[in-house]
């Protein structure tokens, strides 16, 4: 592959690996720990490998007891390197044959391959400008755990995989379940080799291969090519050689086995996750929600306090003032409430009942149906995550909600501007009255001490002081009527200014411990969604 080839390829694996790092970061605390585990250990091996060197290709020979890998092992490397085997101190050690030796060491060291042999070169297959190093490795069904797990550690850390199956166990389920068919998407990296064809009948090879091929195909690896060999007879050996040679020549089995090992801890990520997005925020959920939880925090009570305190201070700034001091016998609602007075709102508190069973199921009952609203057609997984970052402000709730209430401007403290109108004219109409009895106690007084009683005027017949006298309480009674009428107006329409700044500070409230907090969630769902489509993308 050209310079610019490579860079392009590279420049996407670094791509896939962000979006891979950044798909399991977002997964945090929803997806199981164990797949995450996993993704983190694709990204740290990636991470690893690439730091080593890009001159060589690791080719891992993988087999069961009894199928000739070591055999063919050999036969692809040369005599030299079958000698060195013959010497090996355990067969638990995995075997490496090195050609390139500049580069190599410390690519081994993170192998944790002790066992090397640098090897002569092999005419059409590998010198030391190839860049090759073999592994012929423990059996995959060994008897010893400790081989099973070097089997399973350079499964995941070689560039390029090579199954060396025989005709007797081609099918073990042992190889296809436990290797094989997880690595599915390891296709381009992987090598199936049918070896000791030789104690074969020669027209039974063919159907066994078909078989084989048909038992990958089922797995995912139906565009594995199978290479039939035989080690003693030398069958094949020239066609594994091509194959590996052209794979080491190319450069790029390291980029593709990374890019394979993103693929499939893509999907992991995406089983364990499910399939879907969010419905969202809709304005009309949260305005339900506000609603609900105005009730739970007893806004509509305030509301009528607040009409009632107006009606309330209207009668004692507008009622005739002969009768209106009784109206200080009634207690105002919002005093009682806690809610007329002038300290900072951060130091009060209301008055209003503390949250019961009702109002506190209530607001489960809301934040419930929010959440579930919010997070239609997430998968699982993140549907509990969003009914959890929902229920987490669940228990502040109800003290912030009162403190909303209690910082919220009812406008209990401000005037009307009709009281100061209304007050001046009824104390002169009380005037107008007290002038009429004066003015008519002063004449009856005359006439009571036979003393001259002066001509009392009239207008239209009446005597000007009953006028007076029936004019000062006609106007009383009329500005008390009156104010009532304009009270009651005026009270339903500061109650309805206190009722939307209280449903703006419930939804105020709402936004910062529920609303905000599921929007957080159902957006890390779609960057994680986002994410895993890229880290996934061939």
């Amino acid at each position: 592959m050209s310079r610019h080839g490579g860079t392009r390829v590279a420049s996407r694996l670094d791509g896939r690996l962000q979006a891979l790092a950044d798909a399991r970061e977002l997964g945090e605390d929803v997806l199981p720990d164990e797949t995450l585990l996993h993704v983190a250990g694709v990204l740290e091996r990636a991470s690893s490998r690439r730091s080593l060197s890009a001159d060589h290709t690791v080719v891992g020979f993988f087999g069961a007891t009894g199928s000739g890998k070591s055999s063919l092992f050999n036969a692809v490397s040369g005599a030299e390197i079958a000698t060195a085997a013959a010497r090996r101190p355990t067969t638990s050690e995995p075997l490496a044959g090195v050609w390139g030796a500049a580069g190599s060491e410390p690519l081994l060291d993170w192998l944790e391959v002790a066992n090397r042999h640098h090897a002569a070169p092999v005419d059409g297959f590998a010198d030391e400008q190839t860049g090759l190093i073999l592994l012929d490795l423990p059996d995959f069904d060994s008897t010893h755990a400790a081989n099973r797990g070097i089997v399973q550690r350079m499964v995941s850390m070689v560039d390029v995989l090579v199954w060396v199956l025989d005709p007797q166990k081609y099918a073990d389920a042992a190889v296809h379940h436990g290797f094989l068919a997880p690595h599915s998407s390891h296709g381009a990296v992987t090598m199936v080799v049918l070896n000791q064809v030789d104690r074969l009948p020669a027209a039974d090879v063919q159907p066994v291969i078909d078989s084989l091929h048909a038992i990958l195909a089922g797995e995912g690896l139906g565009q594995v090519r199978i290479l039939a060999s035989s080690a003693v007879a030398g069958t094949g050996i020239a066609g594994i050689r091509a194959s590996i040679r052209k794979a080491a020549l190319e450069r790029q089995a390291q980029a593709r086995r990374l890019e394979a090992d993103v693929t499939t801890a893509a999907e992991g990520l995406r089983r364990a996750s499910g399939d879907g997005e969010a419905a969202g925020v809709r304005t009309a959920a949260k305005t339900r929600l506000a609603e609900e939880l105005a009730v739970a925090a007893n806004v509509p009570a305030v509301v009528r306090a607040v009409g009632q305190s107006y009606r309330l201070e209207s009668v004692r700034r507008t009622g005739w003032p002969v009768t209106r001091w009784l109206s200080r016998f009634r207690a105002d609602p919002l005093r009682r409430l806690n809610l007329r007075r002038s300290a900072p709102a951060a130091l009060n508190r209301t008055s209003l009942p503390p949250a019961g069973a009702p109002e506190r199921a209530r607001t489960d009952a809301a934040v419930r149906e929010f959440a579930d609203t919010a997070s239609d057609g997430a998968p699982g997984p993140w549907r509990a995550a969003v009914r959890s970052a929902a229920r987490a402000g669940r228990d502040r709730l109800p003290d912030a909600l009162d403190q909303a209430i209690a910082g919220t401007d009812l406008g209990a403290n401000r005037s009307a501007w009709w009281w100061g109108a209304f007050n001046v004219a009824q104390w002169l109409a009380l005037l107008t009255v007290l002038g009429g009895l004066g003015w008519l106690g002063v004449l009856a007084g005359l006439g009571y001490l036979q003393l001259p009683v002066p001509e009392v005027p009239h207008v239209q017949g009446w005597p000007v002081p009953t006028v007076m006298i029936a004019l000062g309480l006609v106007l009383g009674m009329f500005l008390a009527v009156t104010g009532r009428f304009i009270a009651a107006g005026a009270a339903r329409a500061r109650a309805a200014r206190a009722r939307r700044r209280l449903n703006s500070a419930v939804a105020a409230v709402a936004g910062d411990l529920v609303v905000v907090p599921v929007e957080k969630e159902i957006a890390r769902l779609a960057a994680f969604n986002m994410a895993l489509t890229k880290a996934g993308a061939a």
